[in-house]
């Protein structure tokens, strides 16, 4: 039997904190989506990273056609995001592409898109962070895989119930918080042929995803939304946008 082939994985990243927060800039100095590049770097992935101010948004189709699994971070540019950049996948998720959202992309166009609601949730952005405690409610999935029955985030922005979203398909992860909230912090979903994993953790102005528990779950989160297909692969021409009738 041949050896599997890398995951190829796209870290997508508005990257308009990192241009305005010098908070942001000391902790990631490399771009949220550096960091998590770098924590990913022990995996089988072949990783590249694209940001909201490159050409097409930095999502080409022919980069989304090359793409197994993007990982999706944004907060305060949502609206920047083009309708045709959305669009297209959108059709790659339906087709099979993994999608990984993290933290903020909860509002993102694309996620609410998928969803098919608003996405909202109660929130809290204490000085110093909540404390969070992130709980495996779902220990036999391989999302969390190697991971221990709890872990901390020292400093976190409170994500809370109730989270406007459709009945997730399973619930990996709940959070508390040291204000005594709880949250859905660990989602999956399935549209399509493709996965979809919403993970909350990741507060740009913590150094969140420099936590090897916080990378340990994105990884395991890319490889559980890459096995949409037996072949590792998706399927090339399942409706493209070009290949659906005209209305």
């Amino acid at each position: 039997m041949s050896a599997r082939a890398p995951i190829r994985v796209t870290i997508w990243n508005e990257a308009r904190h990192e241009q305005k927060n010098p908070i942001v800039q000391q902790i990631y100095p490399l771009g949220i989506h550096g960091a998590i590049a770098q924590g990913l770097a022990d995996r089988d992935f072949l990783i590249r990273t694209a940001t909201l101010d490159q050409p097409e948004q930095g999502l080409p189709q022919a980069l989304l056609d090359d793409t197994d699994v993007l990982l999706w971070w944004g907060h305060i540019a949502h609206a920047e995001v083009e309708d045709g950049v959305v669009d297209r996948i959108q059709q790659r998720v339906l087709a099979g592409m993994g999608l990984v959202v993290l933290h903020s992309g909860h509002h993102s166009k694309l996620f609410r898109r998928l969803m098919g609601t608003n996405a909202n949730l109660a929130w809290r952005e204490a000085p110093g962070g909540d404390l969070e405690r992130v709980w495996v409610v779902e220990p036999s999935h391989p999302i969390a895989e190697g991971l221990p029955p709890m872990f901390e985030v020292a400093a976190s922005e409170m994500y809370g119930e109730p989270f406007d979203i459709p009945q997730p398909d399973e619930i990996v992860f709940m959070s508390w918080y040291s204000g005594g909230e709880v949250f859905r912090s660990g989602c999956t979903f399935k549209r399509g042929r493709g996965r979809i994993f919403f993970f909350s953790p990741g507060h740009e102005t913590f150094p969140i995803y420099h936590d090897r528990n916080v990378i340990k779950v994105i990884g395991n989160g890319v490889e559980w939304t890459m096995q949409s297909h037996s072949d590792g692969r998706i399927l090339e021409n399942w409706h493209r946008p070009e290949a659906l009738p005209s209305p």
